[in-house]
């Protein structure tokens, strides 16, 4: 037999080995009752009685085979011991006995347990040992040796079918059952992972029977559904046990009676406060018997269906403006060059002023402009985690460009940094740097050092963390909630991008940025702070 078959083998071992100690019981008291009796030999009863003994230990007190060795060296044994009990009673027969059907025994573990030619070699090992006998037993005892002749073959010819028959099923019980374990685990792998799944969506999922109870709830829905105020844990649970899920259980009920359906709920949770739902109903019908039809319930929030509206009107949007900003860029660039060479030809100071008003509106479009066309560009670019930069001397160059341009270098104060590299394009953290100073500056006071560029790396040692602060009044709290959204902005002049930008820029770099009121110079004040990778030097 093949290896896969130990396992069939050793659950039928016990069986065997019960059935075989139970006939050397019933041989060793047989025997000793016919040597009381005096028809047979005492040491035959002797003999008997020890087979019973080993029969005995190798079944309930032999350690169980753990191999395909072991167990091969224990039938090996146990065979040995009855054909040496069987051919001496055989040979013996006291009080007219025939003991061939006892080697159906031997026979039999060997097909089931025996591998290769083992099952045949027994039976043919058995069929050479009774004819061998029989033919002995005619010559000694004057018997005629032809009935005993056929006797012995027909028990071979037995012997050797029981052999065949017995190892065929046995190869075939052990591949039956190698398949059937190979099945169950495959399932149970299946069921595994269709249950990590569905504890990985953010959709509520629960499977409800045509009795309302519910069999299985993944962690979303029970997040939904509040289920854990209302119920224990385990499962199942009655879906109409509390009455917050009342028109949930309703909407099972209809599905199961009319059909699957799509509704949205409007559930009142235990706090008070309301939840809406689109709840879809899917029924799966295992049997043709009512009890075997399940209710899959899908579970999803009426705010996140929103928030995806908003969010595809938003990306269409963007598209919009990009294409419109590029339409728009090349008239403004000519109504520019106009204005400009327009300038050079006006005289009175009223026309000077109307050509500057034309420039600066015209100047403050083209950066609504680029404003937009960045945030297209950083949208439809791809992650560049790998790009690295060295901190401090980028950090200087940045500042002290942006100083030559503000032309008021005692506002902003930049710290000392060692020598440090961050996962960062040296481009991108220019045009977010140079973004936060532009709104620290809107908002900082005219005070030396009102504005102020610091590095310090974060508490786990692994990123480090750029802040730029300034001294302005706090932003206000619903302000803040939206700091980061795009288009929102608390100036009209303002396109409401330059943060979105600045967000959008770092999360293609693995980093973030956060705002916060932190203290410096023992001053309180606004702090953009972005958290970098640490990059190897």
């Amino acid at each position: 037999m093949t290896p896969d078959s130990f396992v069939a083998a050793y659950r039928l071992w016990p069986l065997l080995m019960t059935a075989r100690a139970a006939l050397a019981i019933v041989l060793a008291l047989s025997c000793v009752w016919l040597w009381l009796s005096g028809v047979s030999h005492r040491m035959l009863a002797l003999g008997c009685v020890l087979y019973a003994v080993q029969a005995v230990h190798a079944r309930w007190f032999a350690a169980m085979p753990q191999s395909r060795s072991e167990l091969d060296l224990q039938w090996l044994r146990n065979v040995s011991f009855d054909f040496i009990v069987y051919f001496s009673l055989q040979i013996l027969q006291f009080a007219g006995l025939n003991y061939s059907a006892l080697f159906t025994l031997p026979v039999l573990t060997a097909a089931i347990f025996g591998s290769g030619l083992m099952p045949l070699a027994t039976a043919a090992g058995v069929s050479l040992l009774l004819l061998g006998e029989a033919w002995w037993s005619a010559s000694a005892l004057g018997y005629g040796t032809t009935p005993k002749l056929l006797q012995a073959g027909l028990y071979g010819i037995a012997f050797f079918g029981l052999a065949m028959l017995a190892h065929a099923l046995a190869v075939r019980l052990a591949a039956e059952e190698a398949f059937a374990r190979a099945s169950e685990a495959l399932a149970k792998m299946q069921i595994q992972v269709n249950q990590r799944v569905i504890d990985a969506l953010d959709d509520g999922v629960l499977v409800v029977d045509a009795n309302g109870v519910v069999r299985s709830i993944n962690p979303a829905a029970q997040r939904m559904l509040a289920v854990d105020a209302a119920f224990p844990k385990s499962i199942p649970f009655m879906l109409a046990g509390d009455a917050h899920l009342m028109q949930l259980a309703n909407l099972v009920a209809d599905s199961i009676f009319a059909g699957e359906q799509t509704k949205p709920l409007s559930l009142q949770m235990p706090g008070g406060q309301g939840l809406k739902l689109v709840a879809q109903t899917r029924l799966v019908r295992l049997d043709d018997a009512a009890e075997d039809l399940v209710c899959v319930v899908n579970l999803e929030d009426s705010r996140a269906i929103e928030a995806r509206v908003r969010t595809e009107k938003l990306a269409a949007m963007g598209r919009m403006s990009a294409a419109v900003a590029h339409e728009i860029r090349n008239p403004l660039a000519a109504i520019l060059q106009a204005n400009q060479l327009l300038a050079e030809l006006v005289a009175s100071a009223q026309e000077q002023r109307l050509s500057a008003i034309v420039h600066d509106n015209a100047q403050r479009l083209g950066r609504i402009v680029n404003d937009v066309l960045s945030v297209s560009h950083v949208q439809s670019g791809q992650s560049q985690e790998l790009a690295r930069v060295e901190l401090g001397a980028t950090l200087r160059s940045i500042c002290s460009d942006w100083i030559g341009v503000s032309g008021n270098p005692h506002r902003l104060a930049v710290a000392q940094v060692p020598e440090r590299w961050v996962r960062f394009d040296a481009d991108h953290l220019r045009q977010v740097l140079v973004n936060l100073l532009e709104n620290a500056s809107r908002y900082a006071s005219n005070d030396p050092h009102s504005m102020r560029v610091d590095v310090q790396p974060a508490a786990e040692g692994a990123r480090s963390v750029i802040s730029v602060w300034s001294d302005g009044a706090a932003i206000e709290p619903g302000v803040q909630a939206h700091l980061f959204e795009p288009f929102f902005s608390s100036q009209s002049r303002s396109s409401g991008l330059g943060l979105f930008i600045c967000r959008e820029l770092c999360e293609r770099h693995a980093a973030s940025i956060a705002y916060s009121r932190a203290l410096r110079a023992d001053k309180l004040g606004n702090c953009f702070e972005i958290s970098c990778a640490t990059a190897a030097s």
